[in-house]
């Protein structure tokens, strides 16, 4: 199995977020996480890529590696998982180039940065076109993308992706998703957590709903866009 979690829980001063959640992630796979705000949606993308500490009954692994026996920065550089977190978190006083040149600073395979570069450059013309644009200074969907890229240029993967949605116009979402289904089309397995419900469904292969911090439904995501429960929730039906 590509990514198997297993009884994940997570809790944050005794208040927990995840009651023992389990689901997997085939490799090159596009899956989603659906669910209300504070449903535990990032908590789980936190927990995979080491930025919380699940609690002992959990069970985590990546290409058959226990991944809670590694840190944060390891689930990136050594496993190639990057996290894309809610709000960007860029580093606003740096360039777009040197954001990304940060991103990929402590990979093992320089010969390849400059191709990736390029690669994402393709990707994303508008970044090629701000290089040396402050990152701060960025639209809303130009931080999106450099978010995304920052991620692509780190771990190439599995992508975590926290809201990328998020304060976008609808022709920017579409360009961002256009773009993201190009980067799994290379290979990149990604993991979305989205407050759009339907946008998640119609872009994943399979979702997952979490409430309350319990997996409450699983299935391929035609399924799940069909679900009475699902549409009454969170699609307005």
């Amino acid at each position: 199995m590509f990514l198997s979690v297993e009884n994940l829980r997570v809790s944050y001063d005794r208040i927990r977020a995840l009651h023992g959640i389990t689901f997997d992630i085939n490799q090159g796979e596009i899956v989603c996480i659906i669910g209300a705000n504070g449903a535990g949606k990032s908590t789980t993308l936190r927990a995979i890529s080491g930025m919380v500490k699940p609690e002992p009954e959990s069970r985590m692994t990546f290409m058959e590696r226990d991944l809670l026996t590694f840190s944060a920065d390891r689930v990136v550089r050594e496993l190639g998982i990057s996290h894309v977190p809610e709000g960007r978190r860029l580093f606003g006083n740096l360039t777009v180039l040197e954001n990304l040149k940060l991103a990929a600073f402590a990979r093992k395979d320089p010969e390849n940065v400059q191709k990736d570069l390029s690669r994402l450059f393709s990707i994303f013309p508008r970044l090629q076109e701000r290089t040396r644009q402050k990152s701060g200074t960025l639209s809303g969907g130009e931080q999106q993308m450099l978010a995304i890229g920052r991620a692509f240029m780190s771990g190439r993967r599995l992508m975590l992706l926290d809201e990328p949605s998020m304060g976008l116009a609808p022709l920017l979402m579409k360009t961002v998703f256009k773009a993201l289904k190009e980067i799994n089309g290379e290979g990149t397995a990604i993991l979305l957590v989205e407050q759009n419900a339907r946008m998640a469904l119609q872009f994943a292969m399979r979702g997952y709903v979490i409430e309350n911090g319990n997996l409450v439904l699983a299935g391929d995501s035609k399924d799940l866009l069909e679900n009475p429960e699902v549409q009454k929730a969170y699609l307005g039906g």
